[in-house]
């Protein structure tokens, strides 16, 4: 399952070196706009301690963790959704993403220069959304021509929800709202919202890029980020960019976990921003579990059990029987799949059974 994230925000914020911290690629990262101008692309790792515990009671040959791909795209500038700096080229990647990581500057620092001449998060994120915005409003207003008399005078069905569905995100869209927050009861009209792939309708993240000092505890940039976005529901993550380039320099697990503590943090911001991401994606894991590997797989949250024999192999899914399931908790408690069995505890599962994150699954079927 391809899956990408697209690191987003104005020149000289820390897109791209984040995305080194994430991926180990080394992104061109300098103090001037549009370093970054075709979009690098970084397949991650999501940290997963349950598969480093399963691995110490199988034994497999090898461990396989889930994966997202991070996009690092060049710099916005006010002006981009009319084609200035970048603007087309940036607007043509981020539609390609699934969600997105915008990335807002909340640190001081007078030999990193800013493209508007001075350090304002909120401001920054205005920018980004209004430019999407109208490229969207655009977008939408080019389709509504197109629909409009169809779904008056044609008796199409489907055009007549397409069109009630644009009319909606363009009073959305007027008001200076993103796409994101228009909501559609019925599954016509959030197909065929699906089906536009407007900019603004993605999930997303903001990353506070902060100072060392700030990375644990945050600064007054980022309490203003937080009361911009409250009635967005979207996540507010802060990190320091640099301090995680830093640490992504160690060698060793014990440096790398000092560092950590000297700045007053459990977990890396890159682990946490991983994990945000798989989430903000709604995605969710089921765990395979031999001798040959302990392998994370990825599904969407709400699947069935023969979805998920899918995302193994089509011919799982087309010849599905059962599913045979173990309890994360119940497997590291008990310490192998035969006491699991023992103990009565492997269910046994049909088509309707919607997998949980964590289950260690093993599909039966016939084609």
């Amino acid at each position: 399952m391809s899956l990408q994230c697209g690191i987003v925000g104005l020149p000289n914020v820390g897109k791209s070196t984040l995305f080194n911290c994430l991926s180990n690629a080394k992104a061109q990262s300098a103090n001037f706009p549009f370093c970054t101008i075709e979009p690098n692309v970084g397949v991650i790792t999501v940290p997963d301690e349950r598969l480093t515990k399963l691995a110490e009671l199988v034994h497999p040959g090898r461990i396989v963790p889930a994966t997202v791909e991070i996009v690092d795209i060049a710099g916005l500038v006010k002006g981009a959704s009319k084609g200035e700096g970048l603007g087309n080229q940036f607007l043509g990647n981020i539609r390609e993403t699934d969600a997105i990581i915008h990335v807002l500057r909340c640190f001081d620092d007078g030999n990193v220069v800013h493209v508007d001449g001075s350090v304002d998060p909120v401001r920054d994120k205005e920018i980004i959304d209004t430019e999407l915005q109208l490229k969207d409003l655009e977008t939408v207003e080019n389709r509504i021509k197109r629909v409009e008399k169809i779904a008056k005078v044609g008796g199409d069905k489907n055009a007549k929800v397409e069109y009630d569905v644009l009319l909606a995100y363009k009073a959305a869209l007027e008001e200076g709202k993103s796409a994101r927050s228009v909501e559609f009861e019925t599954l016509e009209e959030q197909k065929a919202a699906k089906g536009l792939f407007l900019l603004t309708s993605k999930p997303v993240l903001y990353v506070c890029n902060v100072d060392e000092g700030s990375a644990a505890t945050g600064n007054h940039y980022v309490d203003e980020v937080r009361e911009a976005v409250k009635e967005e529901g979207a996540e507010v993550l802060v990190l320091a960019a640099q301090t995680e380039a830093d640490i992504a320099e160690l060698e060793t697990y014990e440096e790398r976990q000092m560092f950590l503590q000297d700045v007053g943090l459990e977990e890396s911001g890159c682990n946490r921003l991983i994990k945000a991401a798989y989430h903000m994606l709604n995605l969710q894991t089921f765990i395979t579990a031999g001798e040959m590997e302990v392998k994370a797989w990825t599904f969407h949250k709400g699947w069935k059990a023969p979805q998920c024999a899918g995302v193994i192999h089509t011919d799982f899914e087309k010849g599905f029987i059962r599913a045979e399931v173990i309890k994360y908790d119940d497997y590291i408690r008990l310490g192998s799949e035969s006491a699991v069995r023992e103990a009565g505890l492997l269910h046994v599962e049909g088509k309707e059974y919607e997998v949980q994150d964590g289950d260690i699954m093993h599909f039966r079927f016939n084609v």
